[in-house]
């Protein structure tokens, strides 16, 4: 079977780059790589309209695809229709090509299926509106929660659980309410509440009658053997429960909590567990993605089915979405017998998977070839480039490589000198953090990433509708 051949389409500027990345391709290739470079110096102004005026298709040529640079605009169909081959919209970054030709990362995996429950807590619900509750609701559905629950306050009465429930059953959500109140959980429960946490001998002789399901949890939540008294009555009396070992902050217990969740899986394999994780991550004050992976993995290693997390402290403030992708990426690792990496990169906020730079020898060569008055900004190895056809401009201070600019090529135009401000600082940021620096194109922040449209986007949109 002959080899799939690839044409890759370029402007004048970017050849050097896209050469150098093909050689580097081509020995682990399984299929041919060619490059055709049009009449156009910079590729990221290419429309396919465009390309039909100009794109003379080889003769003798015989591809099976045709790659466009990512930026290009307007239709492949066209072309795909015109010559009778596949043409398609590729990376935007050339360094990028080896992972979409997939010769690069590992293929993507799906990471649709979890085992564990996500309960998300709405913490002090008795001191919110009923409006703030259902948007608070709504944003942890958003964010992955299969559960939401209403956090009572422990001394005080809220006459508003069953009314409260009601609301958020009306709008579709599966409730649980965290409370020892017997009249609060009573309306709660007859409102629809599915889950009750939490219970044990203090208030068994009640909470055994609900019809719902239930947490049990040690009377001593050093002694693990103190669930088993509640778990006895539990089961005689034919209620529906799992069980919470207490996990503890770190500081005050963690370490001996986490035996005692082992243990508890060990002495009641079919009884299933639920985990407090905010515990650790609302009570260590550090991101908490990192946090929640760590604690995802444990939990399915262990059989746990279920978690209750909130989203309180300001590190925590994306703790829900962090967990409901941490549930998908541990459960493919652990299923697979694979380690938790190169499987999903959005838990990777402050920094980013892997570095791609050009090299200051490209750089240079890049600059040597500009003829057009347009800056190209990049960020390597500690160091600001600030370049175009008057000249090279690079350093460490932003404000000094501002200044050497405006010495030689001197900015006229406000709105050119807030597109560069703002791209800049998007650059230090990078260089600060050692993240990748791509003009035009949002930093990327893991599963907090807002995508932003590029300059060169916002100019084909203005030109259409000036059309």
């Amino acid at each position: 079977m002959s080899r799939q051949r690839i044409l890759l389409l370029t402007g004048r500027l970017a050849e050097a780059a896209v050469r150098r990345t093909v050689a580097e391709i081509e020995a682990k290739a399984p299929f041919e790589l060619s490059i055709h470079v049009l009449p156009i110096s910079v590729a990221a102004l290419m429309h396919t309209g465009w390309i039909e005026r100009k794109f003379d298709w080889p003769t003798d040529a015989n591809y099976d695809r045709v790659i466009l640079p990512g930026y290009c605009q307007g239709d492949p169909g066209r072309l795909t229709q015109k010559y009778g081959v596949p043409f398609e919209s590729g990376p935007r970054e050339i360094l990028d090509l080896p992972e979409y030709l997939g010769v690069g990362q590992r293929q993507a995996v799906s990471l649709d299926a979890y085992r564990i429950q996500i309960l998300a807590e709405i913490n002090h619900a008795p001191r919110l509106t009923q409006d703030a509750i259902l948007r608070q609701a709504e944003h942890y559905r958003q964010s992955g929660a299969d559960l939401i629950d209403l956090g009572c306050i422990p001394g005080e009465h809220w006459s508003g659980a069953g009314d409260t429930v009601r609301a958020l059953r009306e709008q579709g959500f599966r409730v649980s309410i965290d409370s020892f109140q017997q009249q609060e959980v009573e309306a709660a429960v007859e409102a629809g509440v599915e889950l009750i946490l939490s219970v044990n001998r203090t208030n068994i002789h009640w909470a055994k009658h609900c019809l719902a399901e239930l947490v049990a949890i040690p009377d001593d939540h050093r002694q693990l053997e103190t669930l088993q008294g509640t778990i006895d009555e539990l089961t005689d009396a034919g209620a529906r429960f799992r069980i919470d070992p207490i996990l503890e902050p770190i500081g005050v217990g963690f370490s001996a909590s986490l035996d005692r969740y082992r243990a508890a899986r060990l002495r009641w394999p079919e009884i299933p567990v639920l985990m407090g994780v905010g515990n650790v991550t609302e009570l260590a004050e550090v991101d908490s993605a990192g946090v929640n992976l760590v604690l995802a993995g444990i939990c399915e290693e262990l059989g746990i089915t279920s978690i209750l997390t909130t989203e309180v402290a300001s590190w925590c403030g994306s703790a829900v979405r962090e967990f409901d992708r941490a549930r998908r990426v541990v459960k493919h690792a652990v299923e697979h017998r694979t380690i938790a990496k190169h499987l999903d990169d959005s838990l990777v906020m402050l920094r980013d998977s892997r570095r791609r730079q050009y090299g200051k020898d490209a750089l240079a060569a890049l600059a040597s070839q500009l003829k057009d008055p347009n800056f190209r900004i990049f960020a390597e190895e500690g160091v600001l480039h600030l370049m175009n056809r008057d000249g090279h401009w690079s350093g460490t201070d932003p404000y000094a490589v501002f200044d050497a600019m405006q010495k030689e090529a001197p900015l006229s135009d406000a709105a050119h000198a807030y597109y560069l401000g703002y791209e800049i600082a998007k650059a230090m940021t990078a260089l600060t953090l050692g993240k990748n620096y791509r003009q035009d194109q949002a930093l990327n922040w893991g599963l907090l990433t807002q995508e932003e449209s590029s300059a060169v986007e916002r100019r084909h949109r203005e030109s259409r509708g000036a059309e």
